[in-house]
């Protein structure tokens, strides 16, 4: 597995890594015993960076991490907090951003937490002086190594991007969802931020496995948000309405040569794009796992990206961009 810097962290992380939301059971249920044979299957295939959040399964995904990497420090755990009040600036304060990271600290089992990212905060916390002031604060008293930003929007990650204190932003950046191109991915390579692209795979439209009367449990976020009911509409299926994210898929596996698959060569191309650092798909069981992180390996067996990038450019010009590149 190639590894890359993660920005002002210093620290070398896998290309692929694993995004560990499936694992807090907002994606129906994962037992225990399932949730740490993925774990293992992502660590077995190299995969160094663990990417979850305080909220995910009410702190559930970041104890099964802290029981698996217990006495471990060559995985990287990025996790994220601010999204267990509500997402009003009055609530990220000093005294709260100790509360949570705490919390972490104890759910992950360790006295410093590698990279906290603050998760999707408003844009007016994103721009406060007083925000970044309190995160200094914690990198010095040791309880966190590095600070973050996990953004919804182009304008939100650039803000960050402009901070010298901030390591790194986790956007959504995949074929579906181009708009981070044009500006975010330059300005962070320019200033030494990493990026870790996030919902890689739009939901699993872009696994190739869902058709138009596909149903998805209740639980799952792909049913219960997929206008925007319970949290921000781009997060669930990268805000592509279904149907025509169905069509856009078909028309991309379409494009592919033989055996080559399309959350692979998703991923690929991801990854081949100046800017990006790390690509953190989820899975929910060791295959999945598996076949996410042997997507890094596509990029060294003379798959052609750059005509796979035609293809994609092509299709978000012709059914998505109009209506997805203003909003994010």
């Amino acid at each position: 597995m190639q590894k890359r810097i993660l920005g002002r962290t210093g620290r070398e992380v896998s290309l692929v890594g694993l995004g560990t939301w499936q694992l807090g059971s907002d994606w129906g249920d994962v037992s225990e015993d399932d949730a740490l044979a993925v774990l293992r299957a992502a660590d077995d295939e190299g995969v160094t960076l663990f990417d979850t959040a305080d909220v995910y399964g009410d702190g559930r995904s970041e104890t099964v991490i802290g029981r698996f990497l217990r006495g471990r420090s060559d995985v990287f755990v990025a996790t994220k907090m601010g999204r267990r009040l509500p997402q009003e600036p009055e609530n990220y304060s000093p005294e709260n951003f100790r509360a949570w990271i705490d919390r972490s600290r104890r759910n992950l089992g360790v006295e410093t937490l590698d990279l906290v990212q603050l998760h999707c905060p408003p844009s007016a916390v994103i721009d406060a002086d007083a925000t970044y002031d309190a995160l200094d604060e914690l990198v010095s008293d040791g309880s966190i190594a590095a600070y973050g930003v996990s953004v919804e929007t182009c304008d939100q990650a650039l803000s960050a991007i402009g901070r010298p204190g901030v390591a790194s932003v986790q956007i959504i950046f995949n074929p579906l969802r181009l708009k981070p191109l044009d500006e975010v991915l330059p300005a962070a390579e320019a200033a030494g931020v990493g990026i870790l692209a996030r919902v890689p795979l739009a939901s699993g439209l872009l696994s190739g496995k869902y058709t138009a009367d596909t149903i998805f449990a209740e639980s799952d976020h792909r049913s219960y948000n997929r206008n925007g009911e319970a949290f921000d509409r781009g997060e669930t299926f990268s805000g592509v309405d279904f149907e025509v994210g169905i069509r856009a898929a078909n028309e991309l596996a379409a494009a592919l040569p033989d055996g080559v698959s399309l959350p692979q060569a998703s991923l690929a191309w991801i990854m081949s794009r100046p800017g990006v650092t790390t690509v953190i798909p989820g899975a929910r069981n060791p295959r999945q796992a598996v076949s996410n992180a042997e997507a890094a390996a596509l990029l060294q067996q003379g798959f052609d990206v750059e005509a796979f990038d035609a293809a994609v450019r092509d299709v978000y010009d012709r059914l998505l961009r109009a209506d997805i590149h203003p909003l994010w």
